[in-house]
C-alpha cells in the first residue's frame, strides 16, 4: 500500500467530505442544485476530486434508466454520490460524465 494522493482545490469556498474534511468539489463546477439522491437533496457537478469510482450498474432513477458508478471519498471511503456513465434517454445525455454529490454527505467550507 502506498501513500494516498489528495488533491487540494483553490479558492476560499470548497465542498468537502463531511466525514474526513477532504476537498471534494468547487462551487464553480456546479451544473444544478435541483437533484435528489438516496439521502435527499443533491448537486450535479462537472468535476470532482479525491473520489474512487465503483463498478458500473444500471439504475432506474426519477429521470429514467442510467448506467452509473457510485463514488466514494478516496480518504475515508464514505459514499458521496454517483457518476453518470450513460443515459439511455436522449434528453438526459447531458449528464454523461458528470457527478452527483449528495448534500447530506458533503459540507461547505469557507462560506
Amino acid at each position: 500500500m502506498g501513500r494516498l494522493f489528495i488533491e487540494s482545490l483553490p479558492g476560499p469556498k470548497i465542498y468537502r467530505c463531511k466525514c474526513c474534511k477532504v476537498d471534494s468539489a468547487s462551487p464553480d463546477d456546479i451544473v444544478s442544485k435541483d437533484f435528489y439522491g438516496r439521502f435527499g437533496k443533491a448537486y450535479l457537478f462537472r468535476s470532482v476530486v479525491n473520489v474512487c469510482v465503483g463498478p458500473t450498474e444500471e439504475r432506474r432513477l426519477t429521470s429514467g434508466l442510467h448506467a452509473v458508478n457510485d463514488i466514494y471519498c478516496s480518504s475515508c471511503q464514505q459514499i458521496l454520490g454517483w457518476k453518470y456513465e450513460k443515459a439511455y434517454e436522449e434528453s438526459e445525455k447531458y449528464k454523461e460524465g458528470m457527478y452527483i454529490l449528495e448534500k447530506a454527505m458533503i459540507m461547505k467550507d469557507g462560506w
